[in-house]
């Protein structure tokens, strides 16, 4: 991975930003619940993980002709009480300065949709990316790469002026299709031009000087 040209640093939001597991498993339980339906299995876990509501509600409820019941379920219980349950990954804050003080462009491309604000809020990282963009803000979700494309766009960027950092086949396969720079984070087996098991590995990877003094 060419590190030189880079000028944008783009972050997936569950599992690289935030360790998401209990609070998106104890979401999405407390849903099932209401409908009779048993937990979430690990294969429905790992399914949910990358979709947005309402790929994953069609998902989780295939056999029901009218959605909006569950709808108005996940309205009622709302995400925000689960939100503090999201661990932020250890050293993030400190990347987020180091790439501040490079000069680069601090960005987040994430399946969620309204509950990203939300996020950033309760864990103070509100002011920490210069460019947020979630599902509800392009045609299509991830693995398109409609999200990468319009940070290029807002910037004047070249795809691969951007790394975007992932963990699932969703983000490999919009930063292969946008054309740029993938980090897989803790997925050996994902296919990426480099690969991070921590923040400050990432910070190394994209040679910050704070990582490789």
């Amino acid at each position: 991975m060419d590190t030189a040209g880079i000028k944008a640093v783009v972050f997936d939001c569950d599992g690289v930003m935030f360790d998401t597991a209990q609070a998106n498993r104890q979401f999405y339980n407390e849903i099932l619940a209401c409908f009779n339906k048993p937990p979430l299995d690990d294969e429905q876990f790992k399914n949910v993980h990358m979709m947005t509501v309402t790929t994953a509600v069609e998902y989780l409820f295939p056999k029901m002709d009218d959605h909006r019941p569950v709808y108005e379920m996940i309205k009622t219980i709302g995400y925000a009480s689960v939100i503090p349950l999201m661990m932020m990954e250890p050293g993030l804050l400190e990347l987020l300065d180091a790439i501040k003080q490079a000069g680069l462009v601090r960005g987040v491309a994430t399946n969620r949709t309204n509950t990203m604000g939300k996020v950033l809020i309760e864990h103070k990282l509100k002011k920490a990316f210069d460019i947020v963009v979630t599902a509800s803000d392009v045609a299509n979700p991830k693995p398109s790469p409609d999200q990468l494309e319009k940070i290029m766009g807002a910037y004047a960027l070249l795809p691969r002026q951007i790394v975007f950092i992932g963990d699932s086949i969703y983000d490999k396969k919009a930063a292969e299709s946008a054309g740029t720079w993938f980090i897989a984070f803790k997925q050996p087996g994902l296919e990426a031009h480099a690969h991070a098991v921590s923040m400050d590995e990432v910070g190394e990877l994209l040679k910050l000087s704070k990582y490789n003094s």
